[in-house]
C-alpha cells in the first residue's frame, strides 16, 4: 500500500491492489489581510493587518470499482463537515501548513447510481479551511 496522505483519520488517501482513493487538482492558497485607508486627493494608503487563513481545495472520485463504497465516505465527510471536526492535513507525509484545518464544505456529484439506488461511483469537491 502506497499512502498518499491523510485528513486525520477521517479520510486516507491510499493506493494499493484493493484500493484507490487519491485526489486531483489540489489547490492551496495563502494570502494576507489589507486595509485600505481612503486619504482625500490621494491614493489610498494600503495597511497590512495580517495573515489569512489558508485554504485547500482537491477533487476526490469515489468508486466501489477502486474499493471504496461511496455512500460510507459521503456519509463520513458529511457528518466531519457538520460537527466542525478538525485535523491536521498530510499529503506524502509532509503537513500542509502549520495548523490543522476543518473541512469547509463537501459538494458531491452522484456519477453512477445501480439498482435500488446504490451508489458506486460520485465525485466529490472538498474544501478545507486553516483553523487558527
Amino acid at each position: 500500500m502506497a499512502k498518499v496522505g491523510n485528513w486525520g483519520k477521517t479520510i486516507r488517501f491510499e493506493v494499493s491492489s484493493r484500493k484507490v482513493l487519491t485526489f486531483r487538482n489540489f489547490k492551496r492558497s495563502v494570502s494576507g489581510r489589507w486595509q485600505q485607508h481612503q486619504i482625500i486627493g490621494k491614493k489610498p494608503k494600503s495597511e497590512f493587518t495580517g495573515p489569512d487563513a489558508s485554504q485547500v481545495t482537491m477533487d476526490v472520485i469515489l468508486s466501489a470499482e477502486h474499493g471504496v463504497k461511496p455512500g460510507n465516505m459521503i456519509k463520513i465527510l458529511e457528518t466531519a463537515c457538520e460537527k466542525g471536526q478538525v485535523e491536521y492535513l498530510y499529503i506524502g507525509g509532509k503537513k500542509i501548513g502549520r495548523n490543522k484545518f476543518y473541512l469547509e464544505s463537501v459538494s458531491e456529484a452522484w456519477d453512477e447510481v445501480w439498482n435500488k439506488g446504490e451508489l458506486v461511483k460520485a465525485a466529490l469537491s472538498l474544501k478545507f479551511t486553516e483553523y487558527t
